[in-house]
């Protein structure tokens, strides 16, 4: 039997973030983790985990959105930020959402719900940042970031900053249900974004 801490927040949101960082930075030490996928639409999440992590020897990797997630052509990460990470040596990934993809598209123009939607709504049932923990690991995964066949930490957030963390036995999107969510580091115990937006 194991024992660990796991930090609960009262309500989603950016508020939460040093906590997360903290928590994470400490169960890499305990686990010995080499890989720290982060949710980062603009860079600033990243680079506060780069700030936190730049001396322990790990693999950090920034995910944003993919180019037109919220219409036209927006990136939300500037090109002055993505140099600057990959600078420091953090490997930012844009790509498109493992667990939205074409199915949403779809649904939005015909209606119903596809079964990758599913997925996401089970998932957000413990938050839409454990819910980014998942897709983004699966996502980096799939860009060849992080390898499978080891644990991973992955941090999510349901907005900006962080508030959901957990260690991950990553896997391929052909593979999904080879995902493994081994632990919890940190979440929020409310689902509900209207507290804090």
């Amino acid at each position: 039997m194991i024992v660990k801490e796991i930090t609960y927040f009262d309500n989603p949101g950016f508020q939460n973030t040093d906590s997360v960082i903290k928590s994470v930075k400490k169960r890499c030490k305990e686990l010995d983790i080499k890989h720290v996928v982060v949710a980062s639409n603009t860079g600033d999440t990243g680079l506060k985990f780069w700030e936190a992590l730049k001396d322990e020897d790990i693999n950090l990797v920034s995910v944003t959105e993919h180019v037109g997630f919220s219409g036209d052509d927006k990136v939300f990460i500037t090109p002055k930020r993505r140099k600057e990470l990959a600078d420091k040596g953090v490997r930012v990934l844009m790509a498109s959402h493992i667990l939205s993809g074409i199915g949403r598209s779809i649904s939005n123009k015909f209606g119903g719900i596809s079964h990758v939607e599913i997925i996401a709504h089970t998932l957000r049932r413990m938050g839409q940042g454990i819910k980014v923990t998942v897709e983004i690991s699966i996502m980096a995964a799939d860009a060849g970031l992080i390898p499978t066949d080891t644990e991973i930490i992955a941090v999510g957030g349901s907005g900006k900053g962080a508030d959901a963390a957990a260690v991950i036995k990553p896997a391929h999107m052909n593979n999904f249900f080879d995902l493994e969510i081994r632990e919890i580091i940190a979440m929020p115990r409310s689902t509900e974004r209207e507290k804090y937006d």
